[in-house]
């Protein structure tokens, strides 16, 4: 296998996110139409001796099997039948707490290509049941494109990939409890759902316009005040900078917008930055085969 392999963990966006019943196991059931982009963390692996281990650009972040990318790489092994180690490097991009997968996405960047290296010879399929194991984007992460996700996420129906179009991210400045985020769903009273079926139809006939006006979270309901306030801005400013769509991603922080003109988009961005936040331009990805 080569030295220095190398592959790219890109990012999720939630178009729509709902949340349903609760499954026997005591996970929610959702239904989310997911969709990848080019910004991305960067994923290397250099083999060496028996015994995987992380390295970051951020610090704190684990380095054992605390880490999604090195249980990833353990769990491969096992299931390839193979003695692997060394080291997984990652350029985190992504930011954490975000809502945008970056662990899951750096765990199926990891089996990607350990599938590849070793010449093993799973299927996309394979990589996607085997990755249930490690969490419920990881399956969605292993190909990405545009997907409907339901059950705990592991239940993927590949659809049309949407229009191409910019995609400008920006972070407000807090973390999202995801469990808590949950507890809250269960004590509303959510009236309000995403049109899933109508995103899929849009999706279908490639309309960017419609899928647009179907972009939701139930989410953003169960945000406490100050946070619900901090999304409320940003999406607004999307808006008025010319996005066709904002809305939170997962269970945030992150907020998204979809954007016709891609000079309008690096505008938003410019005016991000320079009202403090942190903020990305990037557009829209198809699915990654291996």
């Amino acid at each position: 296998m080569k030295s220095n392999a190398i592959e790219r963990a890109r990012a999720k966006l939630n178009l729509t996110m709902d949340v349903l019943e609760v499954q026997a196991d005591g996970y929610h059931s959702v239904k989310t139409v997911m969709q990848t982009v080019e910004f991305a963390d960067t994923v290397r692996y250099i083999p060496g001796d028996l015994g995987i281990r992380a390295q970051s650009n951020l610090p704190w972040l684990p380095t054992d099997v605390k880490n999604l990318a090195v249980r990833a790489a353990e769990l491969f092994a096992r299931a390839a039948g193979i003695k692997i180690g060394g080291l997984i490097m990652i350029d985190k991009q992504i930011p954490v707490g975000g809502g945008m997968a970056g662990g899951s996405s750096n765990a199926a960047a990891v089996l990607r290509l350990l599938n590849r290296e070793y010449n093993v010879g799973f299927t996309s399929k394979e990589l996607e049941k085997l990755s249930e194991k490690l969490g419920s984007d990881v399956p969605f992460c292993v190909c990405g494109g545009t997907v409907l996700a339901e059950g705990r996420g592991e239940k993927l129906t590949e659809l049309r990939p949407v229009p191409s179009c910019s995609v400008v991210i920006c972070r407000p400045d807090f973390f999202v409890s995801t469990p808590e985020l949950f507890t809250a769903i269960d004590s509303l009273k959510i009236t309000a759902h995403p049109d899933t079926a109508g995103m899929l139809e849009a999706i279908e006939k490639g309309d960017i316009n419609a899928i647009a006006r179907r972009v939701f979270n139930v989410f953003e309901a169960a945000l406490p005040g100050r946070q619900a306030k901090a999304v409320s801005i940003v999406k607004s400013m999307m808006l008025d900078m010319g996005a066709l769509a904002s809305s939170m991603t997962g269970t945030g922080s992150a907020v998204f917008g979809l954007f016709g003109d891609t000079d309008e988009a690096a505008r938003a961005v410019t005016i991000f930055i320079k009202e403090g936040y942190s903020a990305w331009l990037t557009r829209t990805s198809p699915r990654q085969e291996l």
